[in-house]
């Protein structure tokens, strides 16, 4: 999994790095096959804005999340993000396999 962090309009500092990629490194314990993870951060007025966009095989997620302070936004960038993965996760189950009916009504 490649991770790039970007800043629109801001410097992304050494410290904000290592904070976002630290934060998308945990999200793989809900998804493990994630390709690539681009993260944009930047400043609207007085709102921090942090933006996500996901390549999955086959599928591309995005999410954003404001707030007044950046590593807030990453926060709860980072729980939006696990929701959308944990959802992804389930439609890709298989819930009616013939293997599971079987077993349980012979």
């Amino acid at each position: 999994m490649q991770i790039n962090v970007k800043g629109h309009q801001v410097e992304v500092t050494e410290a904000l790095n290592s904070y976002a990629i630290g934060k998308f490194e945990r999200v793989t314990r809900v998804f493990d096959q994630l390709h690539d993870v681009t993260i944009v951060l930047g400043v609207e007025k007085l709102l921090h804005k942090a933006e996500v966009t996901m390549q999955l095989s086959g599928k591309t997620l995005h999410a954003d999340a404001t707030a007044t302070d950046m590593y807030a936004a990453i926060d709860v960038l980072v729980d939006k993000v696990e929701t959308q993965l944990r959802k992804h996760k389930e439609k890709l189950t298989d819930h009616h396999a013939d293997s599971v009916r079987a077993a349980r009504y012979n």
